[in-house]
């Protein structure tokens, strides 16, 4: 009682209808999709030897600006006030955040008047510190860079100060709160 199995041929594989699918779908997703982009920042760190050396024939025109916890504090010359911007509350979310939009009309206005006193100055000192979080250092450098303006009736990005250079906060620039607090 031997039994004998047919042997079956094999089925041929058809995949014409897979291939079509894969020839109309790999170029609309590869055209729908969206690249990122990498944009890379030239930073500069401050000159140690420029500042151990102080030269009396040399004027102090370094702009700063300085990331403090309570607020952001715009410097011309180094160490010279221009003026204090104070966290504001945030519509949404009730947080008090950093004024941004008033930190660029504060660049825009020092940059008119180094333009008006014939100053093409394109460099900032961005000082911020140790516990600053990264959002804030990288939303502060793209204030500081560049503003939306309007040019010929389109939106244009207008250049402020598109060197910039890092560094640390002076520990005696500490804000009139903290200064409360620090006091004996």
């Amino acid at each position: 009682m031997h039994r004998r199995r047919l042997k079956k041929p094999e089925a041929d594989l058809d995949i014409t209808s897979f291939m079509n699918l894969m020839i109309i779908l790999v170029p609309v997703l590869l055209m729908s999709m969206v690249f990122s982009h990498i944009t890379v920042l030239d930073l500069k760190l401050p000159d140690l030897a420029a500042d151990s050396e102080p030269n009396d024939d040399q004027k102090n025109e370094t702009l700063e600006l300085i990331i403090l916890k309570d607020e952001l504090l715009v410097n011309y010359p180094a160490g010279v006030p221009v003026k204090r911007l104070p966290k504001i509350e945030d519509e949404a979310s009730g947080e008090l955040v950093y004024d941004f939009k008033l930190l660029s009309d504060t660049l825009q206005e020092v940059k008119r008047i180094l333009k008006n006193k014939d100053i093409d100055k394109k460099d900032i000192l961005v000082l911020s510190q140790p516990d600053t979080d990264y959002q804030t250092i990288v939303k502060t450098m793209d204030t500081v860079r560049s503003f939306k303006a309007v040019v010929a009736a389109s939106v244009v990005e207008a250049e402020l100060f598109p060197v910039i250079s890092l560094g640390d906060a002076p520990a005696n620039n500490l804000s009139p709160a903290n200064k409360e607090q620090t006091s004996p």
